[in-house]
């Protein structure tokens, strides 16, 4: 594994790379501004905070039939999957938990209540046209979750022309899969508009495992997925600057998966509803106001002969005040209020079904020197649970004229307590304390001729984790005893030789149980991924390569989760300015490999699609 690592740094050194590209989601938005890191638009150079980007053409040009498969090989990013399509993903960023990380979908806060997570396996991938990943604490901006940073998902806006533009896609593959894809989208006057609809389903394949003894679980069947989503967008920009607008996104479908106990079929539905509104005040200060509601709902049922099981529905009321002011040229402020409500309707009978949070926040960001970028904030929220928090964050960066740039960060964190951690009944403490942390991260940065180039450090300090513990008699309770340090270390580099574009990147990462000096469980300590393409007058070529470390599945370390390689190739050819064929060939070596022990993942697989767009 080692000599993969370094054989591939130095192949990357002489050959191949260029950063995901910075197409934008729509003309209003210059190529390298980014929103999420401070919740309003900046230059990507001028952010100290670590950012990767992926527009609606890497999503074509990757040919990803889900979000998972996108995030997979990130910088930063860890993936784990319990099986093949729709089967549970856990996300964790910078070694954190996969509750650590706060996801958005236009603005709106995305997550089931009572886990806690958000259910990456179920956002429509064809309804999305940019994906924002803003890696270390942000809490100072978004409050809770965002110890290992945020993932924002912008839903598709089409174009702004006077005349239609539509998109089909359909295709299939392996374990009888399907896909079909539509949307509609354009410009009347100051209005526009977007429709999409989409279907992915697949028969599967076998989820899990058989596990042997008295307490095994055995289960051979294929594990099917269906998801139909619909995306809708209206707006209006009135003649003074002001603009309104409403946006949709509604997922529904059904997952079967292998578990030891409870049901093993799931029906949900996801929801992401908003309206928003922003109006200059004066020349230098404009306001916008935002509206939404998220839905999260999960039945569960036994198969075959479709017995209810259990039901757990969140909602999450969403209501945020930005304020954007330009002090001057080289100074900007954003300050700003979220309100937002969460509920519980469950078949089980929680302790308590509601609670809210509500917080207030303000950030600057500076230009000193004509080469200098400072980033501060600081955030005070007051939680119905836990009562109030403060976090802060300040973050530098310098802009050499030899094209180096030096950035530095530090902020705290912190993660409320779910629903099932304080009101389940017979586990749940109403007394917990939420989770927090430090982080410090340092880094230097090359923009070049040949390419682009960066290293980061960071060391994270987690306190007051919530652990189930159990009593003499067994029973297990939540309590924040937990305490983790995590240090890791990411480079990325891209250049472009002989007409070859890629991307290579590198985690290292030692997460820690300060406790046990033990490695927390589910993180791969090393990874490696490779992306390269180019095109061919109508034929696109490209492979990408991704290298895992060995992982734990457990605390205590005593099961151990072995590393792997996949490669996987892709291939488009275009027809005529509107129609082109793709297909995909993914794990090439048919890599019998886990990133959950005893769940299988898609061996050798391939999918082959058509596309229209006029």
């Amino acid at each position: 594994m080692q000599k993969l690592f370094f054989g591939s740094l130095l192949l990357a050194g002489i050959s191949v790379q260029s950063q995901a590209q910075e197409n934008q989601i729509n003309s209003t938005m210059l190529p390298d501004m980014v929103v999420t890191a401070t919740r309003t638009e900046v230059a990507k150079n001028q952010l100290s905070a670590a950012a990767t980007v992926y527009t609606r053409a890497d999503i074509e040009r990757l040919q990803v039939k889900t979000l998972p498969e996108l995030l997979r090989g990130s910088v930063g990013v860890d993936i784990t999957q319990q099986g093949g399509y729709g089967q549970l993903s856990s996300v964790f960023m910078r070694g954190t938990n996969s509750d650590h990380v706060l996801v958005l979908v236009d603005g709106i806060k995305y997550g089931s209540v009572t886990a806690g997570t958000s259910p990456f396996e179920f956002v429509p991938i064809d309804q999305v046209e940019r994906v924002e990943i803003i890696r270390g604490p942000q809490s100072s901006l978004y409050g809770s979750e965002a110890i290992g940073g945020v993932i924002q998902i912008f839903t598709r806006k089409g174009v702004h022309e006077q005349k239609p533009s539509v998109t089909l896609d359909t295709g299939g593959g392996s374990f009888d899969t399907y896909r079909v894809a539509g949307t509609v989208s354009g410009k009347l006057q100051n209005n526009w508009y977007n429709l999409g609809v989409s279907s992915i389903g697949s028969e599967g394949f076998n989820a899990r495992r058989p596990i042997p003894g008295p307490f095994g679980f055995s289960q051979p069947d294929r594990d099917g997925y269906e998801n139909t989503a619909l995306n809708a967008r209206v707006g209006h920009r009135f003649d003074n600057n002001a603009e309104i607008e409403a946006f949709f996104m509604r997922t529904e479908g059904k997952t079967e998966f292998d578990a030891n106990f409870g049901g093993n079929q799931t029906e949900f539905v996801n929801q992401v509803v908003g309206l928003s509104g922003s109006m200059d005040i004066v020349d230098n200060w404009r306001s916008t106001l935002r509206l939404g509601q998220s839905r999260d709902d999960g039945s569960n049922f036994f198969s075959p002969g479709n017995i209810f099981d259990s039901r757990f529905n969140s909602t999450r009321w969403n209501a945020s005040w930005l304020n954007d002011v330009i002090l001057s040229d080289n100074h900007k402020l954003t300050t700003g209020a979220d309100y937002r409500l969460d509920e519980v309707d469950s078949s089980v009978d929680y302790n308590e079904k509601s609670r809210y949070d509500a917080g207030v926040f303000t950030e600057i960001h500076s230009q000193l020197w004509q080469d200098h970028f400072v980033n501060a904030s600081i955030r005070w929220d007051n939680n119905q649970a836990f009562g109030n928090y403060v976090t802060g964050n300040i973050g530098w960066r310098y802009n050499w004229d030899h094209g180096i740039s030096l950035l530095a960060n530090f902020g705290n964190a912190f993660k409320a307590p779910s629903f099932n951690d304080l009101y389940y009944p017979d586990y749940g403490n109403a007394n917990l304390k939420p989770e927090e942390s430090t982080s410090f991260e340092t880094g230097v940065a090359g923009n070049h001729n040949w390419g682009q180039w960066q290293v980061r450090a960071y060391h994270t300090n987690i306190d007051n984790l919530i652990t189930p513990v159990p009593d003499a008699n067994f029973n297990f309770s939540a309590q924040n005893i937990g305490k983790a340090q995590i240090d890791g270390i990411e480079t990325e580099i891209g250049t472009q030789l002989l007409g070859w574009n890629g991307k290579l990147g590198m985690n290292l990462l030692n997460p820690q149980n300060r406790e046990t000096n033990l490695r927390l469980p589910r993180r791969a300590d090393k990874t490696l991924s490779f992306d390269v393409s180019r095109s061919f007058g109508t034929v696109d070529l490209g492979a990408n390569v991704l290298a895992q470390g060995n992982r734990f599945d457990n605390a205590q370390n005593t099961t151990e989760v072995a590393g792997f390689v996949t490669v996987d190739l892709r291939t488009a050819y275009h027809l005529n300015k509107n129609w082109m064929l793709s297909a995909k060939l993914a794990n090439l070596l048919d890599k019998n490999y886990q990133t959950v022990n005893t769940y299988n993942t898609a061996g050798r697989n391939f999918f082959i699609s058509i596309h229209y767009n006029n």
